[in-house]
């Protein structure tokens, strides 16, 4: 039984170093997709950051000394639809999510082209009057992230959208 005994010993040893083996290859793994999981883990930041609807009371976001109000700054060109009924996939827009896309839209922005033309007055006006979103044109720098789209550029952030990463 001494030989039983060994045999088992031998045994259970072979299945900890197998054990041993298998969570090293797991680790391996991990390790592997670490650099994935990071950047998964700052698109689900991204996304609920933009899903985050402003909380802030009225600032001056445009700088002119004046608290923005509905009233504030001037109200750019808007649409009442999408040209040849197709709206720009507004989300490509580090700072828009599908919310605020919505509200976009909501107002009469459908096209990068839109915002990439905005004054700072304009940007004044968005800023205050996108309901629950204020100041989030300026904050997220949208009009130098739309000249790129508007021209057919890719931003690193529009690349991760367009691959499915991010939304």
């Amino acid at each position: 039984s001494a030989d039983a005994a060994d045999a088992a010993d031998a045994a259970d040893a072979a299945d900890a170093a197998d054990a041993a083996d298998a969570a090293d290859a797991a680790d391996a793994a991990d390790a592997a997709d670490a650099a994935d999981l990071e950047s998964a883990e700052t698109d689900a930041e991204i996304v609920a950051a933009e899903e985050t609807p402003s909380t802030a009371g009225d600032q001056d976001y445009d700088g002119d000394g004046v608290l923005e109000g509905s009233e504030e700054g001037r109200k750019p060109a808007l649409l009442a639809e999408p040209r040849d009924g197709k709206a720009d996939n507004l989300k490509e827009i580090k700072g828009i999510g599908p919310k605020l896309e919505a509200a976009c839209n909501d107002i009469g922005v459908y096209h990068f082209d839109q915002i990439a033309a905005w004054s700072d007055d304009e940007v004044a006006w968005v800023n205050a009057n996108l309901i629950g979103f204020k100041g989030r044109v300026t904050r997220d720098k949208w009009v130098d992230q739309a000249k790129v789209l508007a021209t057919g550029g890719e931003t690193e952030f529009s690349k991760r959208v367009d691959s499915g990463k991010v939304y």
